[in-house]
């Protein structure tokens, strides 16, 4: 009976989110995460089995979807500017974070690097749909925004794989696995598809999830987590889902109707409101040090690079939700951070998701931009029409 009332509730509060979305003009994952702790802490859902392991795998879909929205061209065309921005929106709070909740905080090493990990993260998902939103995704400064949050995350990922690890013999099949599975699916998934896709049976779509349950499994069994490999192999499948649009799109249809808000609702019913009230002076220590070590590390290069976009490239880059929230349930589960410091970071990732970004398209919005793409120049005109359409 338990099971049935939690998957009721669950399934009304996925429904509402995305009603609330709609209506509130709010990322439907920030409003999942607030309905899990609404259901955590007053309906008496629990984390049942079947809740953690579908969980599980919406964080892992949520990953390899990440590395499948890198447009590899403007990564090349971009590298230098992208590198840096990225590695040091990255380097600065990853550093800041530990170091701080570490000597400052006394929190034990462990706790400090996830709270590092957690903190370091730049929300590719809130990026893309504000650039999306606002018609800046075919603009030279929104392509660099997205190439500049790739490199952050794919920093997040790598350091939060390596917190995790903890080696032993069947890590090195695990490792192993991995590097098999990236480099022969590229090879092999065009002729799969090709062969077996458009078909309302979706062999395509079961292939993929095939692969992320494969990179859960040996990451398991290796003591480590499947974070990295899952974002590489969505890196190295992004020319594919370029070329496959409807493919992307069935994908996430998918995903996003029901196993990635299992993942931010079982995320927010792990949150105490108790606890988080008692740690609050914790909290805004924590998210200071987010914006002002973003702030302080990216503005800089963004000045030299894009400066007439400066603060609207480092308050996008500040921004954090999907690997933020992974990030913190990975160390929650591991033992390496209690309630109390799982609840404070995900309430700063969840924070850091919309203050940004409300600031950014406030007071630093560059309208300029598109009005430079009106102009009737080489067909800039119907570029900017093509954007609105595809919103």
């Amino acid at each position: 009976m338990q099971e049935l009332y939690v998957g009721t509730v669950l399934a009304g509060l996925i429904f509402l989110s995305s009603v609330l979305s709609v209506e509130l003009g709010i990322s439907a994952s920030i409003i999942e995460i607030a309905l899990g702790v609404l259901a955590g802490n007053f309906l008496g859902v629990t984390a049942l089995p079947w809740v953690t392991y579908i969980a599980g795998l919406g964080g892992i879909l949520l990953t390899f979807l990440a590395g499948a929205e890198v447009d590899l061209d403007v990564m090349r065309a971009k590298f230098k500017e992208s590198l840096l921005i990225g590695g040091v929106s990255f380097l600065a709070p990853f550093l800041g974070a530990m170091l701080i909740c570490h000597y400052l905080l006394g929190w034990e090493w462990k706790a400090a690097q996830i709270a590092g990990v957690a903190l370091s993260t730049t929300s590719l998902a809130v990026v893309y749909a504000v650039l999306v939103e606002t018609g800046l995704t075919h603009t030279p400064v929104g392509k660099l925004i997205m190439a500049a949050t790739f490199v952050t995350d794919f920093g997040t990922a790598a350091a939060l794989a390596l917190v995790l690890l903890e080696f032993n013999l069947n890590t090195l099949w695990f490792a192993l696995i991995s590097g098999a599975i990236i480099l022969l699916v590229p090879r092999v998934a065009p002729r799969l598809f090709a062969r077996y896709g458009d078909r309302v049976i979706e062999p395509e779509i079961k292939f993929l999830f095939l692969l992320l349950l494969i990179l859960m499994y040996f990451a398991k069994l290796g003591m480590s987590h499947a974070i990295l490999p899952a974002f590489v192999l969505g890196l190295v499948m992004s020319r594919i889902f370029q070329k496959n649009a409807a493919l992307q799109r069935k994908l996430r249809v998918v995903g996003f109707a029901f196993i990635t808000p299992i993942f931010f609702l079982n995320g927010g019913m792990k949150i105490s409101l108790s606890l988080l009230w008692s740690g609050a002076l914790l909290f805004v220590i924590l998210l200071a040090v987010k914006q002002i070590t973003k702030i302080v590390g990216v503005y800089p290069l963004a000045k030299r690079y894009i400066p007439n976009e400066a603060m609207y490239t480092t308050l996008l880059m500040s921004t954090g939700l999907t690997m933020g929230t992974l990030s913190s349930v990975a160390g929650l589960e591991a033992g390496f951070i209690d309630q109390l410091q799982f609840s404070v970071l995900v309430a700063v990732v969840v924070a850091s998701a919309i203050v940004p970004t409300f600031i950014a398209q406030r007071f630093f919005h560059p309208h300029h931009v598109l009005r430079e793409l009106q102009q009737p120049k080489k067909g800039a005109a119907a570029l900017v029409e093509e954007t609105v359409s595809e919103e």
